[in-house]
């Protein structure tokens, strides 16, 4: 008989006993217990108005999964049927050269089959990478979902194809490696006939999100609580038609994740870089400045596509050096850096994928103090080369190209103390400075030897304390 509706019940039998003032008191508080206070409203003013949980921009560094039936053909990009659809001439060519004829973009899904899916290594990978969080394609444009959805009957992963719930199986996995979890999913789809019908209605009826979009987003918060939901597919209707504020508003106030999820800002035509939680703006953002607001650089290791694709070779691929540049760049001026691979069908990681992503591992195993946690220094910058960050009093200079003389180099914008600063390479210790002619501070380097962890690398940091 105790329960959570014990205090309500009991206010209630006292409500006629009770004054006026009193009642009204005794219904909030009613209210209040048997609801849960409603903090955010759906208006974008209310929804925007929500801080960013912290761990988000602690993390700095996710990676990116595009997986689903466009892994089969591997053709172009993972925008393939769409390109087939409208014509594009090589998808068409592919097509009529290496498939029978009446072969259908859905009949792909009968080959996708996962065999060497395994969760557990690939949640092993994204830890040694030195990721802190992980975003799945739960469902890309082609409307096939990763798991077993309730809305989309015979064309999800468990009743089609792998029969397995991906997203289940990796989020499981993902969180052994006390990894965060999330979930890319798209708004529309290219061919729902029920999308199809709505926006032939210029998204006056909503027929598609009412029995689609927005059972399927509930659907996938509840079953696995994803704290993070990586929105796309928005571009072609308002957040009107998509219902963003109305879900958002749940999500933040009453979901089993309104503490701890995290939103980008895909929601519906025009709330890119404007609305919702940080800012992905538009593919591969990179601003190349701080931005007034929390913001995402999404890439991809094959820099012609997200989704695995079977032309890929070295000319494409982004180098290590390019890699870390871009993440310790992005960093540096207050952004995360997203990165995203393709698996094949079969569900292997390709091992160029794994070595960038093992590499990155390594070097933040000796530099990570510079990245996690880290914010933005008074200065981004002294070059293209050297870049700065600050984490708890400490500046930390990462810098892409040790000197031609092998001996010194300067930090232009650090004003040091004569007699407090002190300055540290990381993976080797403390070094020895002075102050610059000019201003600045100018570090003696060691010389490294070929068995040093520091050898061979595309950058490095120094750490500086009681500097200004």
């Amino acid at each position: 008989w105790y329960d959570e509706t014990f205090l309500p019940r009991l206010l209630c039998r006292s409500f006629d006993a009770m004054a006026p003032a009193l009642r009204i008191a005794a219904a909030f508080l009613a209210c209040t217990l048997l609801c849960g206070v409603h903090a955010y409203d759906p208006t974008w003013e209310s929804i925007d108005s929500r801080p960013l949980p912290a761990w988000y921009d602690e993390a700095k560094i996710g990676i990116f999964i595009h997986w689903g039936v466009f892994s089969v053909p591997s053709f172009r990009s993972e925008w393939f049927w769409h390109d087939l659809t409208n014509n594009e001439p090589t998808s068409v060519a592919f097509m009529k050269e290496n498939y029978p004829p009446h072969f259908q973009y859905q009949d792909f899904e009968q080959y996708f089959h996962a065999e060497f899916f395994d969760p557990d290594e690939w949640a092993s990978l994204f830890a040694a990478s030195g990721a802190k969080y992980v975003v799945l394609t739960s469902k890309h444009h082609e409307g096939f979902t990763m798991w077993p959805s309730k809305y989309s009957w015979n064309w999800n992963a468990v009743d089609n194809g792998p029969h397995k719930d991906i997203v289940g199986m990796l989020t499981e996995s993902v969180r052994a490696q006390n990894l965060t979890m999330g979930l890319y999913h798209s708004l529309f789809e290219w061919y729902h006939p029920l999308y199809l019908a709505d926006k032939a209605n210029n998204f006056t009826t909503q027929n598609f999100v009412n029995q689609v979009t927005m059972p399927q987003l509930h659907e996938i918060v509840e079953l696995y609580r994803p704290d993070l939901i990586w929105s796309d597919g928005d571009w072609e209707a308002p957040d009107t038609y998509w219902q963003s504020t109305e879900f958002l508003a749940w999500l933040y106030n009453s979901s089993p994740v309104k503490d701890t999820v995290v939103v980008n800002d895909r929601w519906g035509n025009g709330t890119s870089c404007k609305h919702g939680g940080y800012w992905s703006c538009a593919d591969r953002y990179f601003p190349g400045r701080i931005q007034p607001h929390k913001w995402e650089d999404a890439f991809t290791l094959d820099t012609l596509s997200w989704g695995y694709r079977r032309q890929m070779d070295l000319s494409t691929l982004m180098t290590f050096p390019a890699l870390l540049r871009e993440v310790v760049t992005v960093v540096a001026l207050g952004g995360n850096a997203l990165i995203n691979v393709g698996p094949t069908a079969d569900g292997r990681i390709v091992p160029a994928f794994e070595e960038r992503l093992r590499s990155l591992g390594s070097w933040l195993a000796i530099n990570g103090d510079a990245i996690y946690a880290s914010s933005t220094w008074r200065v981004q910058n002294d070059t293209l080369d050297l870049w700065y960050t600050t984490r708890q009093g400490t500046v930390y200079a990462v810098f892409f190209s040790w000197p031609a003389s092998g001996s010194e180099i300067t930090l232009s914008s650090p004003i040091p103390s004569a007699s407090q600063t002190a300055a540290s390479l990381l993976g080797y210790g403390p070094v020895k400075w002075r102050q610059g002619d000019a201003g600045g501070i100018v570090v003696q380097l060691p010389a490294l030897t070929p068995a040093s962890p520091l050898s061979g690398m595309p950058a490095w940091t120094i750490s500086l304390t009681n500097v200004s």
